[in-house]
């Protein structure tokens, strides 16, 4: 049965190490639905944040396949509640359609304005993917311009970390 999970892959950054992890996923026919790369705490080092819906052997290959990459120092996989996750949502709207339905939308959602431009203005949101596309839309009622999602930033719940694999 197919679940969504997270694999978090340490690896040192090195010129076509995104391009060899997820040449892995092409070659199973895996669509990639999440993707972040950012420093970790440990210098030189780097977190990868991959999230896909497979089964759990595809997973178990994935990860193991992935750390034969010579770069990787270690991929750790989760389900979605052995993290604690979230993603960023920016919504363009334009200055035209603001009124004072747009300001309760933004307060019931937790969400804030973060530019004011001349013509328009740009929110934000944090909160999981299935939030962010609730609030999208919601907003659509105020003529969206632009809508981008990042990738998932996520910790893992259990208290690995990446020290004993360094």
């Amino acid at each position: 049965m197919n679940k969504r999970y997270t694999i978090s892959v340490f690896t040192e950054n090195f010129i076509g190490i995104l391009s060899r992890i997820t040449l892995i996923f092409t070659r199973r026919g895996i669509n990639i639905d999440g993707f972040t790369a950012s420093e970790s705490r440990e210098e030189g080092i780097y977190r990868i944040t991959i999230v896909v819906h497979t089964t759990e052997e595809q997973i178990i290959q994935l990860s193991k396949q992935i750390e034969k990459i010579i770069d990787v120092i270690k991929a750790f996989y989760y389900l979605d509640d052995e993290m604690v996750f979230q993603e960023i949502a920016l919504y363009k709207i334009p200055i035209d359609n603001i009124d004072s339905g747009l300001e309760r939308v933004i307060r019931q959602h937790n969400a804030r304005i973060i530019s004011a431009e001349k013509d328009f203005v740009v929110v934000e949101m944090t909160g999981h993917k299935e939030e962010t596309q609730e609030l999208l839309e919601v907003l659509k009622e105020f003529n969206v311009l632009e809508f981008v999602r990042s990738g998932r930033v996520a910790v893992a719940k259990p208290m690995e970390t990446i020290d004993k694999y360094l």
